[in-house]
């Protein structure tokens, strides 16, 4: 992953309505969910979720895919795993962070 791609996503979620439909879509799993779900699941207005959706999906954290006459939207955990093995990728000078010798990295 590229370090602008990894800032570009940090930037999307650094955000508490677009953090929380991004978990909500994570818990979701594959099945994903309709706008109108995420809207009366986390009690935010269409069109204030609609900029969020386009925020979270530049940032390719979440598809989109039309089924019939839905919208489903998803977490992409491929980008998700991709930034999260960014941020991890040096933890604790290379070694295993949950070896007996490093039980966190707070020296």
């Amino acid at each position: 992953m590229k370090e602008i791609d990894v800032v570009q996503a940090l930037a999307a979620l650094a955000q508490e309505a677009r953090l929380r439909i991004f978990r909500a879509l994570v818990v979701a799993g594959i099945d994903g969910l309709t706008p109108g779900a995420l809207s009366e699941q986390l009690n935010v207005a269409a069109n204030t979720l609609s900029f969020h959706l386009k925020e979270l999906t530049h940032a390719e954290l979440i598809s989109q895919e039309r089924q019939g006459r839905n919208l489903i939207y998803r977490a992409s955990l491929a980008t998700m795993n991709e930034l999260l093995g960014y941020l991890t990728e040096n933890c604790c000078q290379g070694a295993s962070c949950l070896s007996p010798k490093a039980t966190s990295c707070d020296y």
